[in-house]
């Protein structure tokens, strides 16, 4: 495969320049795109090339970029008013909430809190976890991550660097391992799935050993892991999991904020898996792009007072109406589709798995796919640095996709991509794992 562009071009190259000297570097920028506009599954940079976009600006443009319906409820509720804050009422805010209790994975009403983003969810449930249940630990998973504020970043164990020179974080959170299938780090016993034995770690070697139970306020877990690798966890994991939670009374809280939103094929991945949580955490594809995130709790949960929690924008009109938007999209056309484009898209990876053997594990649920490339598949040992290769070569061909996990690519794009798209798409990841092989090979020899 040759490169399709000459990357970055003159434009994109000035602005980067501007960049340099007037934002933050910790931002993670792993290659020069600079977008000019977008349409669905297509993206285009400064200096007029196209790209397709399977990363959706890490699972959030669910709808595809600037959908038009997304795009006139924005516009429709601008030329109202833009900001009331939460001091007061507005209609789009209660309908937004009134649909999320539709859609809530739990048969008892809900109630919700709107917030900016994922990790301001987070930090809203830890709240409400420790309000309702008088307790004050938590119980987390390696590999999981929930974002870079403080209480979030607490739980957040997927790579060191998030934590470096942030010590002391939040307290109270015990860390235990992710049910991952492909790279289980415990022992199961005779006739255990792997996510029972996760369970039974917690309740023999935590509750016995370290942690006392009713200390704890809630386990806090990603249904999907997300920044971890895109892990589906082991089976028979959430069914256990749930039933531990009810036996010592401790919360159960999903962090969908990357799996939610018709990801999976339905509206939460939890519901993949027959268990129904305490309190779920919203984010990223909730408003295709516009800020927004929340959480659902079960209504009995949330019984704190005036005050106790609150935020300036959330609500915002113009987020709530986005959400809307999408939200409707998703239920009547694009839910289906991540379900039917999603399992064509893993039959089309595990064909391409059998043409390269770095690829060590095909995995996941509706368009929240993981492709683990490995340098032998007897041994599983992780090839981080033909991953790399593979996402910057995709780059080069007009493909734009994020790594995760410690060797592992996301296949995110918009719920509404087309098999069409997809193919195109991974004709040019097969050809950019092809070439990037080749030049680690040269690499090595010469």
């Amino acid at each position: 495969m040759k490169s399709v562009f000459q990357l970055p071009g003159p434009k994109a190259k000035a602005i980067i320049e501007r960049d340099r000297k007037v934002i933050s570097p910790s931002y993670p920028r792993d290659y020069p795109f600079v977008m000019d506009f977008g349409k669905g599954t297509e993206v285009w940079d400064v200096d007029g090339n196209r790209f397709l976009d399977f990363a959706a600006g890490i699972a959030v443009v669910s709808t595809g970029h600037s959908h038009p319906k997304v795009v006139k409820s924005i516009q429709d509720q601008a030329e109202k008013f833009i900001h009331i804050s939460s001091d007061y009422y507005h209609q789009k805010w209660v309908a937004l909430g009134e649909k999320l209790n539709m859609i809530a994975p739990f048969q008892e009403d809900a109630l919700s809190f709107m917030t900016n983003s994922g990790t301001e969810s987070v930090e809203a449930a830890i709240k409400l976890a420790r309000h309702y249940t008088g307790r004050t630990q938590f119980i987390g998973f390696l590999g999981g991550f929930h974002g870079r504020t403080m209480g979030s970043l607490a739980f957040t164990a997927s790579k060191p660097h998030y934590h470096e020179g942030f010590y002391p974080l939040m307290n109270g959170v015990t860390h235990v391992p992710y049910p991952d299938p492909y790279r289980p780090v415990l022992q199961s016993l005779p006739g255990e799935h792997y996510g029972e034995t996760v369970i039974r770690y917690i309740e023999e070697q935590i509750f016995a050993k370290v942690l006392p139970h009713r200390d704890v306020a809630g386990i806090l877990v990603e249904t999907i892991q997300g920044e971890g690798g895109y892990v589906v966890p082991a089976p028979g994991f959430y069914p256990a999991l749930r039933e531990l939670c009810d036996r010592y009374q401790i919360l159960l809280i999903v962090d969908e904020v990357q799996s939610g939103m018709g990801r999976t094929g339905k509206w939460w991945a939890i519901e993949q898996f027959g268990v129904e949580p305490d309190i779920v955490c919203v984010g990223k594809g909730i408003a295709s792009g516009v800020p927004l995130g929340a959480i659902i709790a079960r209504k009995s949960l949330m019984n704190w007072t005036k005050g106790a929690h609150g935020n300036t924008f959330g609500g915002n009109p113009i987020a709530c109406a986005a959400a809307l938007a999408t939200i409707e999209l998703i239920e009547n056309e694009y839910m289906d589709n991540s379900t039917e484009v999603g399992e064509y898209t893993l039959d089309a990876l595990h064909e391409i798995k059998t043409r390269h053997p770095s690829i060590g594990d095909v995995r996941g649920m509706g368009l929240m796919i993981g492709v683990e490339f490995v340098k032998d598949r007897q041994t599983r040992e992780p090839d981080d640095e033909l991953r790399d290769r593979i996402i910057h070569q995709a780059f080069e061909g007009g493909l734009l996709i994020l790594g995760c996990g410690t060797s592992a690519i996301r296949i995110a794009p918009p719920l509404n991509i087309s098999r069409t798209e997809i193919d195109e798409g991974l004709k040019i990841f097969g050809e950019a794992i092809a070439l990037a092989a080749r030049k680690q090979y040269s690499a090595y020899v010469t």
